[in-house]
């Protein structure tokens, strides 16, 4: 059973907007940082954004910054992740990662984001 379920990728053109979602099960959601990562082929995993267990702080990668929001709904257990004016390089396969910061560690299977015209 996964406890983290990614959601809303989808081909895209550019310029356009999509919304991911992250809906955890089996945890309890609150205690835990979430973050999103987003992987092309052959290169490491990057980091988009993060978001602190009450979403009170955020964090961005540069090339993200003014594009994309990160948000959560802690009585949902879901995080979201609001993509706006997608480029081509924003092509990826975006995953979820949830950090309780004391040894608890869960990654989803990832969502395909595909930008192109």
């Amino acid at each position: 059973q996964e406890h983290l379920v990614e959601s809303g990728g989808g081909l895209v053109e550019p310029g356009g907007s999509l919304r991911l979602s992250c809906a955890a099960s089996d945890l309890t959601f609150i205690f835990y940082e979430m973050t999103w990562y987003r992987q092309t082929p052959g290169k490491e995993r990057e980091l988009v954004a993060v978001i602190s267990p009450s979403g009170e702080s955020t964090r961005y990668a540069e090339s993200v910054k003014g594009r994309f929001t990160i948000s959560r709904d802690n009585e949902k257990d879901t995080m979201y992740l609001q993509m706006d004016s997608l480029k081509l390089d924003d092509t990826a396969m975006y995953y979820c990662r949830a950090d309780d910061k004391i040894g608890g560690v869960y990654w989803g299977l990832g969502t395909r984001v595909t930008v192109s015209s």
